[in-house]
């Protein structure tokens, strides 16, 4: 196994159009907004007219309570078959391309993918990620933001602060079956035991990364499907950049992507090839500058 995951691996993740150098945004380049959102949408055109909505509208009003507050909100469509892109470009049209912007992939790259390539084109001294359902309260952002600040001094700009469901559990088990909840708690096991011991949620899709830290972790991630989130944490880790894990309201909303058996399946192999890959030395941790 550990000679397959060693043979298979990509050496380094490509750098490739997120992050060539000209006139688009790049992360290496320093700051110019506060708050960067990045939105990956994969045939959402029913559900993220709702987030859209909710997160826009709480930045509006934010921005006019405190005029110094700039952001951007950049919605990646990954490939999607439906009418994904032109929903979000309602939203460039009404507030312009200066707060949101479309990115659209020609083929799905899956969730890493799409997020990935929105963090390398975004603008913001902090960078969240937001699912495009809308699970998680857009507001709660003031929670994860409180998380970021209670870990000051940051290490050379550095810091993580994870929206968290896991204070939800007792009460989303006892609508689970069986089956589920048994893939469940084997998921949490293996991501305890092979990449990350310190946070209980590590699937939550709401998370807000400083600028450099948001350099960091993924110019080094490889994963590009449901469990970049768990190597993301374990570059994280690795690195020493500190992670708060912050409670936040969640409501599951239909529609999920995720397929509970083939999905946890494919994260559950992806979770041991992201420590055999790390181990044996096929991937390596390089630190990244901004300019």
């Amino acid at each position: 196994i550990c000679v397959i995951a060693h043979v298979t691996a990509k050496t380094m993740p490509h750098e490739d159009a997120e992050c060539r150098r000209g006139s688009a945004p790049n992360l290496h380049d320093p700051a110019t907004r506060e708050l960067s959102v990045v939105v990956p949408s994969y045939n959402e055109e029913n559900r993220l007219p709702l987030m859209m909505d909710e997160a826009l509208d709480y930045l509006e009003k934010r921005q006019k309570q405190d005029p110094s507050f700039t952001y951007e909100v950049i919605v990646v469509n990954d490939g999607s078959k439906d009418q994904t892109a032109k929903v979000a470009k309602e939203y460039c049209k009404k507030y312009g391309s200066d707060k949101v912007r479309v990115i659209s992939l020609e083929k799905n790259r899956g969730k890493g993918g799409a997020v990935r390539t929105g963090v390398f084109s975004s603008r913001g001294k902090t960078i969240l990620m937001a699912d495009a359902d809308g699970a998680t309260k857009f507001a709660d952002i003031e929670k994860v933001e409180e998380g970021l600040k209670n870990l000051q001094p940051w290490p050379e700009g550095m810091a993580i602060s994870c929206g968290s469901r896991a204070h939800l559990e007792k009460d989303s088990i006892a609508k689970r079956s069986y089956f589920r909840t048994l893939l469940m708690y084997g998921f949490h096991f293996l991501v305890w035991f092979l990449c990350v011991k310190e946070i209980r949620d590590t699937q939550c899709g709401f998370k807000l990364l400083t600028r450099q830290a948001a350099l960091q972790t993924f110019s080094n991630l490889h994963i590009e499907r449901w469990a970049f989130d768990v190597e993301l944490l374990y570059i994280a880790q690795r690195l020493k950049i500190p992670i708060a894990e912050v409670a936040v309201n969640w409501t599951e909303i239909e529609g999920s992507k995720l397929v509970p058996f083939w999905s946890w399946l494919q994260m559950g192999r992806d979770l041991l090839f992201i420590r055999l890959r790390y181990m044996t030395g096929a991937w390596k941790l390089e630190a990244k500058k901004c300019n």
